[in-house]
């Protein structure tokens, strides 16, 4: 890249979504995303992404805090990121504490957004009421921070306490996910960042109304305005030819989770391959290409590798990924 031009933000996206796999199968996977990550470390990418969802056939990381723990514990300087974490899915308490213990084990590496999520399903899943998910939200995130200042506080009526108290001050990192109103007047009033699901300039205005209104002081971490997965390859029409499929694969699952006023960075309405890669969402892309995406975009910009994309072959992945390493990233701060 030219003298002067600040890179994007480089990402490992893990999600093990994918067609139903055996355990044997399953356990080669989640064993390579964390090698990926490792790998991932070395390199110099500078974050890992994953993300929660249950009640699925297709694999779909349940439990990213877990798989969290095992990425921090394998690595040293990356940063992991949980987004979204469905947090009025857990119990509060829980939830602190365990956070808690992956901010001290990672030395404050891992942000974790919390999401309320889209999928009635899981809520079900886990014995909550869809209806009640904004008041679960509220709890849980009072609760967290009340619980990381490491004091006693008042829950549900009797006094608690939680410890460990966190690595970070005054708590680890944490932003409300989300593409709506209320959740933009959520992290506002809470003093928390936001995180829109999507580019949405207006709501980051809002935000910061709703920031001047509540007297508390916050940020959006707001996504470009062009968001694609990304999967490198020295020959994109064998690679689409090959292994399209399997970006088709998520492509739909994941649509067909969204309904019609969803507002996502990540969406698709293709039908077959051809019609994915025409969009631009999810793309297969020679490393000279993906250096000029950077070019493109600059610092506004993040590319997004997504190596085990759709149940993708494990050895396609760390074909894709050592490209990147080796021929982008050293071109991304020349």
């Amino acid at each position: 890249m030219s003298a002067g031009t600040t890179a994007p933000t480089t990402v490992l996206r893990v999600n093990l979504a994918g067609p139903p796999a055996a355990p044997a199968d399953l356990s080669a996977r989640y064993r390579a995303a964390v090698e990926m990550a490792r790998y991932a470390d070395e390199h110099g990418l500078g974050m890992i992404q994953t993300e929660e969802h249950h009640a699925t056939d297709n694999g779909w990381m349940p439990s990213p805090l877990a798989f969290a723990g095992a990425v921090l514990g394998a690595t040293h300087r990356i940063g992991v990121t949980v987004s979204a974490l469905i947090t009025p899915l857990h119990d509060p308490l829980r939830l602190a504490e365990d956070i808690a213990v992956l901010d001290l084990l990672g030395g404050g590496r891992l942000v974790t957004v919390a999401g309320l999520g889209y999928r009635p399903e899981e809520y079900a899943a886990h014995g909550k009421e869809w209806r009640d998910r904004g008041a679960l939200q509220d709890e849980v995130l009072q609760t967290l921070l009340n619980a990381w200042t490491g004091e006693p506080f008042t829950y549900q009526g009797r006094t608690v306490q939680v410890t460990p108290r966190p690595y970070s001050r005054p708590h680890p990192p944490l932003l409300v996910g989300g593409a709506s109103r209320p959740a933009a007047r959520r992290a506002a009033r809470l003093g928390l960042p936001l995180f829109p699901s999507a580019h949405l300039p207006e709501l980051e205005r809002y935000y910061h109304e709703q920031c001047a209104a509540a007297g508390t002081d916050g940020w959006v971490l707001q996504p470009p305005p062009r968001t694609c997965l990304l999967h490198i390859s020295e020959d994109p029409d064998r690679s689409w030819a090959e292994h399209g499929d399997h970006l088709l694969y998520e492509a739909r699952r994941y649509a067909a989770w969204q309904s019609a006023g969803s507002r996502s960075a990540v969406r698709s309405a293709a039908r077959d391959a051809a019609a994915l890669r025409a969009e631009g969402v999810y793309r297969i892309v020679t490393p000279d290409d993906c250096v000029e995406l950077a070019q493109q975009d600059g610092a506004r910009g993040t590319l997004i590798l997504h190596p085990l994309c759709g149940g993708m072959p494990v050895e396609e992945g760390w074909r894709s990924l050592r490209l990147f390493a080796e021929k982008v990233l050293p071109r991304l701060t020349d």
